[in-house]
């Protein structure tokens, strides 16, 4: 349909419907039946068989399945029919390949989760639209208002300039899109004024539903820690297999049955190789950024996690994050000082004030209610209960022109129709730039002492914390249609000062982020004795660092910002390309940095930060798409809270990789060992495997949950390049890992010489493979923290304590059940054997309870 052909009023009879209304409910659900949801199609996924067998292309379950196949070649040639040690390799093998399309779907549930969260709302043909500068346009619509609106449709058209829109006009029906100037289309940007709109096409229908190429999909990703395990992972499988290779040879050439030096390869290598690694670490990311959500940060991009760890510096803006948004006029000045609200020229600068503006106005329940922009609304609310309403007062001036708000400019013009027939043109914005282009004081000429105590007023308004908003007008006989004829020989009328206190826990948050390591910084489009004031009061700013302007940034080259930037907590009066310089700044430094952001501008620093934090609340649709993270309460709060989680996660995932790994150095020291003094094999390939896939999987989940450590803020960040475990860190998982080893082959040699009366180490292979498996549950218990277990809540984690009960119970009925015992190749253990096993796998805490006493000692 060729809309952009059609006039307003034709397309508004063609939907049927009220652009002050919109659709009901009825309608809106009757359409989407007929046309559809507004959403693209995507890719088909793929179906659970598919992934299924994806989980079989890994090299280790390649090579498992090489040996069950072997296995079974082998037992079929002797003709004993003996399948067994095939048949659980090929069972537990297909269990992890269960387990992993269960993580994959867990996976993919949560990041179409996170679609939802940040998805428009539904939408149909005929749905009005009320569009502001970085809304994300959401389908495809006809304009039926615009004031000065511009959109950004690059990559739908290749226009790299915003396009200007025109609601008035209508176009030829073989307007090329770029022409249709009174369209808007699916996935654009406002950049520039605002408008109302009416949904013509959705979905597919939208003409980038048309473009096949253009469908963005949601790609899924490796983390850097992910890549850096798997690159660990493949190491260890190589030396793995190479180890087993040699051990392979050596033994053919010791007249080893080949088959069965092939079985104790294979179990070395299952043994070396932690085969549950990147499956832990990607579900406790998972669920890292699930809580996360449910804290009020919603991670957009998953090495976002990571990164929030290794926050050094957050640079957040004022308004709304660290103060609460709730904007009250408390003052009004002129340049002689403070005057009534209710006085001739109080009453007369509300007006003025309210009258450029955009907010809206309700009265219910015997109170006045303003929706828009908090600042704005703060001065139509003091309009209205001073007997200025603004429905009534837009009624008798009608506005027919705006020129919008930019941060270069920091003003904001309307232009109204006065009864007269004249135009009366009204600006508001920052004091500084006001005054530069008024050449009267209401009615006076404005003087250079008439500015000087202007400025004093701004000054100590500003001391009182208050934002302050200069008001000037002019009547003249046409419309201007240029800021620079609009915004000049202005007269000037008055300041008013808006009160916005910090938020409750602001000051909180920004003492845990200075214990943290971590360097809170202020940036605020408010005046600098304002924005000082508030920082103070914040402890944001203390006596060891300064405030700078936007002035006095624009004058210092990049290398002296670079040099200096430590010695600043606070910038204002700044625009969003400062922000950049500032971002920049500090990463010269190697700094980790987070940046907040809400408007289309701030997409450059969100994107050069580390970590980009898009305002949920009043973020624009561009911010949040440049964004890595987006904070729902709009709290700075929220950010720290959020870097205590990140670091919680990283630690988590430490821990999870600690045991992992010191448990199977224990396995592999285990069986080594035996091969090395010629001794039978202690452990079969099929208990290592079970080993593997109870005793590792349950509990390294289950510390990958634990509570963060109340004081994980107390301790500087990692440094982001750091390896995962330093020197010491190897050390203890080198050790831990060798003693799990030895108790595991003591225990495997006091059954053998005391207890196995045939050649078949049959008891001593049960030892083993029981103070193996229960070692490593009780071990779990040790890596949750550096404290003592006997200082900390062992219940605090419930999961590790219910998967160490069910490795247990799971444990013993290998050994107990017969039917199982047959399978696992183990013997029933008696009381005496029992006790021995159970003494042997908790001696781990004992150990590690010492090396934790000395270490707290020295330190």
């Amino acid at each position: 349909m060729d809309w952009h052909n059609l006039n307003v009023s034709d397309v508004l009879k063609k939907f049927k419907v009220d652009e002050n209304i919109g659709l009901n409910n009825i309608s809106v659900a009757q359409k989407q039946i007929n046309c559809g949801k507004n959403i693209l199609k995507e890719k088909k996924s793929k179906s659970v068989l598919a992934k299924f067998f994806e989980q079989f292309s890994d090299f280790m379950v390649i090579v498992l399945l090489i040996a069950a196949a072997i296995s079974f070649v082998t037992s079929a040639i002797k003709g004993n029919q003996d399948y067994i040690d095939s048949i659980i390799i090929l069972f537990i093998v297909i269990m992890n390949a269960i387990i992993g399309v269960a993580q994959e779907s867990k996976a993919e549930k949560a990041i179409d989760a996170l679609k939802k969260l940040s998805s428009p709302k539904a939408l149909v043909p005929g749905d009005i639209l009320l569009l502001h500068t970085g809304d994300l346009v959401p389908a495809d619509a006809r304009l039926i208002e615009s004031f000065n609106l511009k959109a950004e449709e690059s990559s739908l058209t290749g226009e790299s300039l915003p396009v200007e829109k025109e609601a008035n006009r209508t176009f030829s029906a073989g307007a090329t899109l770029g022409e249709r100037r009174n369209m808007l289309f699916s996935t654009s940007t406002i950049t520039a004024g605002h408008g109302k709109a009416i949904v013509v096409e959705t979905g597919m229908n939208t003409q980038v539903g048309k473009i096949a190429g253009m469908i963005i999909n949601e790609n899924s990703f490796q983390t850097p820690l992910q890549l850096k395990l798997e690159k660990t992972s493949k190491i260890l499988g190589i030396c793995a297999i190479a180890i087993c290779a040699v051990i392979f040879l050596l033994g053919v050439i010791e007249k080893v049955p080949p088959f069965e030096m092939f079985m104790i390869a294979i179990s070395l290598a299952v043994a070396a190789i932690p085969e549950g690694l990147p499956a832990v670490v990607t579900i406790v990311l998972a669920m890292g950024v699930r809580k996360m959500a449910e804290n009020r940060a919603v991670i957009r991009k998953l090495p976002a996690v990571e990164t929030l760890g290794n926050a050094t510096v957050i640079c957040s803006d004022k308004t709304g994050t660290l103060t609460q948004n709730k904007m009250t006029v408390t003052q009004i000045c002129t340049e002689d000082g403070r005057i009534n609200f209710s006085s001739e020229l109080g009453q007369k600068i509300l007006i003025l004030g309210t009258l450029c503006n955009n907010s809206s106005i309700t009265y219910a329940n015997k109170e006045f209610r303003a929706v828009g922009e908090p600042t704005e609304s703060a001065i139509v609310l003091a309009a209205a209960e001073n007997g200025q309403i603004k429905t009534d007062l837009d009624r008798e001036f009608p506005k027919k022109y705006e020129i919008p708000f930019a941060s270069d400019r920091k003003l904001m013009t309307t232009v109204h129709r006065l009864p007269s027939g004249k135009f009366r043109v009204i600006t508001k914005g920052a004091p500084d730039f006001l005054l530069d282009r008024s050449s009267l004081c209401n009615g006076r000429a404005f003087s250079a002492d008439l500015k000087r105590k202007v400025r004093m007023q701004n000054e100590n308004m500003a001391k009182s914390a208050l934002r302050v908003l200069a008001i000037a007008y002019k009547d003249v006989d046409s419309i201007p249609h240029s800021h620079h004829d609009a915004e000049k020989d202005l007269n000037f009328c008055g300041l008013i000062g808006i009160l916005d206190p910090p938020r409750p826990h602001a000051k909180l948050a920004v003492r845990e982020c200075k214990s943290a390591g971590i360097k809170p910084v202020m940036i605020t489009g408010d005046h600098i004795i304002t924005a000082k004031a508030i920082a103070s009061e914040l402890g944001i700013l203390s006596d060891s660092n300064k405030a700078i302007s936007g002035a006095q940034l624009e004058k210092m080259s990049q290398d002296k910002l670079e040099k200096d930037i430590f010695d600043y907590s606070v910038f204002a009066r700044v625009s969003p390309e400062h922000k950049v310089r500032i971002v920049k700044a500090f990463k010269k430094h190697g700094e980790t940095v987070a940046m907040t952001g809400d408007g289309v501008n701030d997409a450059p620093a969100l994107k050069a930060a580390d970590i980009g934090c898009a305002m949920g609340i009043e973020g624009t649709d561009v911010a949040k798409n440049a964004a890595d993270m987006i904070l729902t309460d709009d709290n700075f709060s929220t950010i720290v809270e959020a870097v205590r989680q990140g670091r919680g996660i990283f630690e988590n995932i430490k821990k999870s990789v600690h045991f992992l790994i010191s448990t199977n150095i224990g396995e592999i020291i285990t069986v080594l060992t035996a091969f090395l003094l010629k001794l039978p094999s202690p452990l079969l390939a099929i208990q290592l495997l079970w080993i593997n896939l109870v005793t590792d999987s349950f509990p390294a989940l289950a510390l990958g949950v634990e509570p963060v450590d109340n004081e994980i803020m107390n301790h500087k960040p990692q440094d982001k390049n750091a390896a995962l475990f330093s020197r010491d860190g190897w050390r203890k998982i080198v050790i831990e890992g060798c003693f799990i080893g030895a108790i595991s082959f003591l225990a495997f040699s006091i059954g053998r010489v005391f207890f196995d009366v045939s050649k078949t180490p049959i008891i001593g292979r049960t030892m083993a493979f029981a103070v193996l498996s229960l070692s490593q549950l009780f071990h779990s218990f040790n890596v949750r923290s550096e404290k003592s277990l006997f200082k900390i809540d062992i219940l605090s984690n419930m999961k590790l304590v219910y998967s160490f009960f069910l490795g247990i119970i799971l444990q013993v009925a290998v050994i107990s059940i017969p039917a199982l015992a047959v399978i696992f190749r183990t013997a029933n253990l008696n009381f005496v054997q029992w006790l021995i096993v159970g003494l042997l796998s908790a001696s781990p805490i004992l150990v590690v309870e010492c090396e934790k006493m000395l270490l707290n000692h020295k330190s």
